[in-house]
Formats: C-alpha cells, structure tokens, sequence
C-alpha cells in the first residue's frame, strides 16, 4: 500500500478584513519546517504573523494547529492568545525590563504553570543553549542586542511550542551581530521539531533560516517555493529585486523572447509561449562606446543612478530596458562614469533565463 502523506501540522487560511486592506492568504507548513513570509511594506506579513499568534483576529478562513481548530469565524471558534501554544520573537524583543535574563526566560514556563523552582531549572538549561549562561543575573539593559536577541529566542522556546513566530528578527542588530546571530538562530531552527514561521524583509535571512519562501504582495502570496527555486524563476518585479534579477515578461518563440514592453531578447533557453526572461546585474557589461563583442543583447542606455552595493556598485540604467547593472569600482572609475553618463550596456544570451509565466 502506498503511504498516504501526512497531514501538516499548520493548515491555515488567514483572512483578515480592514476594509482599506484585506489578507488572504492560506498557509500550510509541515512539522519541523521553517516557512518565511517576505513582501514589501504593507504586504501584509505583520498582519499574517498577528493572525497566527492570536493577536488579530480572522475575518475569514480558519486556523487548525496539530489537528485543533484554534479559530473559525463562521463557526465561533476563537482559542485566547494566551491557551495557545504559541511562542512569539518579537522584532524589539520585548524582554521585561525589572526581571533578569534568568527569570525572563522562566516567564512563559510560570505562565504555563510550571512551579518556580523548576521553571528556572529549564530556563538555566536553555540560557545555556543559546551561550548565555554567564549573563542569568544580567537585566536586558546589560544585554547586547544580539544577546537580548538569544534570550528572546530562549525564552520563546522554553514552553516547547507547536508554533513559533519571529518577527524581523534580527532587524535591530548590527551587520556583525547579524552573522552571529543568524548563525545561532539556523541552529535552534534546525533543531526544532514544531513549526516555525518567520517573517523577514531581509532576503538573505530569509533564504539561510528558511526550508520555503512564501512572498506576499497586496495581501495575496503571489510565489512560494524553495529559496533556490524562488531565485532562479521569480515571477514579479519585486521579487526579482529581492534576489537580485533584471526580470522581463514577453513571448517566447525559440530562443527569442519579444518582451511585452521593449526590444527583443536573445536567451539561451528555447522557449515558446508566455514567459519571464531574466538576468543577474552581473552579468551585464557596460562600454563607452558600442561593443565590438559576441553578446547579442546590446543597447544604448543612459546612468540614471548609482550606489554601493556590498563590494560593487550597481548602476540604474534608462533606455530600451530598465536594467541594473552591477560594476567593481576600479571599472566605474576607469569608464568614468556617473549619473547623466550615455554609455552602452550588453548582456551575452547564455546568461539570460527564460521559463514559463
């Protein structure tokens, strides 16, 4: 007999109307799966994550955890925030400012009615995991930021929830503080047996700490999948931003695409229909004058921006197409380039994607 797959521990359909904005958005995540929700600014992903804990309540749609129905509007169903087995790091995390590290760690084992000799026995245990022993007596005051991160983590864990949710994160620390933190965070993540939704607007977090993506636009999920899947066929323009793409839409006919608004491209994957084309930055290069080279995508484009990006600078560049383009410093110094320059940009056909819309 073939093995039935087994049912997810979250199966959701989050509906939250405010009439200028609504959410919609179903979401099913496996025991010890770590999903991330990412969208721009008013996406909805703070009003999603909201929903989980209890702290919005549905409109719509349903909510069931391990096979228990924690909300349904139209059956009147609604679990309290606090009888749910939720654990929540929030983005400024929160830790109570009059208890020590130790005791805010035990805070949601007394709450959950665990006796204070033991509670503080665990929370010694999981003060230890995250590397903070030594800091039990500390208050939050005393504490970096990615130490207040750790013992927010700690102290959400501690109760053993079904469901975890984190709030940005890490959207408080330093760059140097982030890689520890990251670091630290994909372990406990790796290690933990529930579900855990994490919502990000970072996509570098996302794609380390995350098994799916799920990427919400207008309160709709507009594209889920692996983070490789996601980078290598994104399906709109924020998402290509997000993982750093030139994205098109156009017709395919062959290894030719006529893009909906633009020139023609030439792309290495023979394709027919509908479809996205794409690009890195990287892989365009910029000239002073036309190229006298094999890329078959060339065009004349004008330096309407320019910025530091990581080790590069990546230029904005107007003309038959939007395109970024990403330089070493030496090369825009030796081009001369800067904002107002007309120049040439070219991307070779081998490193231009197409698949299906």
């Amino acid at each position: 007999m073939t093995p039935q797959p087994s049912s997810p521990a979250l199966d959701a359909r989050l509906v939250v109307d405010r009439g200028a904005f609504s959410l919609d958005l179903p979401l099913t995540v496996a025991s010890g799966e770590v999903v991330a929700l990412l969208g721009p600014n008013g996406a909805g992903k703070t009003t999603a994550l909201r929903a989980l804990a209890g702290l919005a309540k549905l409109t719509g749609g349903h909510l069931r955890l391990d096979g228990t129905l924690l909300e349904d509007p139209a059956a009147r169903v609604r679990v309290p925030t606090e009888l749910r087995p939720v654990g929540v790091v929030f983005q400024d995390y929160l830790l109570f400012p009059h208890l020590s590290a130790l005791d805010n760690v035990a805070f949601g084992l007394r709450a959950h009615g665990h006796p204070k000799h033991e509670a503080r026995a665990h929370a010694h245990e999981w003060l230890d995991r995250v590397g903070l022993a030594d800091l039990a007596r500390s208050r939050p005051r005393a504490l970096s930021g990615g130490q207040a991160q750790r013992v927010a983590l700690a102290r959400a864990l501690a109760p053993r929830p079904r469901l975890l949710l984190l709030d940005e994160p890490m959207a408080a620390l330093d760059a140097r503080t982030r890689l520890e933190v990251r670091t630290t965070l994909r372990r406990h993540l790796a290690a933990f047996e529930a579900v855990a939704v994490l919502v990000t607007h970072d996509p570098l977090d996302a794609m380390v700490l995350a098994d799916r993506l799920v990427v919400l636009e207008h309160g709709r999920a507009v594209q889920q999948g692996t983070p490789a899947d996601i980078a290598r066929h994104p399906r709109s323009d924020y998402i290509a931003r997000l993982v750093g793409l030139n994205l098109f839409r156009g017709t395919a006919g062959g290894h030719e695409v006529t893009l909906d608004d633009g020139p023609a491209l030439a792309v290495a994957d023979a394709v027919d229909g509908p479809v996205f084309a794409a690009f890195a930055p990287a892989a365009v290069t910029v000239h002073r004058a036309r190229p006298d080279t094999s890329a078959r995508n060339q065009w004349p484009v004008t330096v309407v921006g320019m910025e530091r990006h990581g080790d590069q600078v990546r230029l904005d560049l107007a003309g038959p197409l939007r395109l970024t383009a990403d330089l070493t410093p030496a090369a825009v110094a030796d081009l001369a380039l800067h904002e107002g320059s007309e120049v040439w940009a070219a991307v070779k056909a081998s490193q231009t994607r197409a698949y299906p819309a």
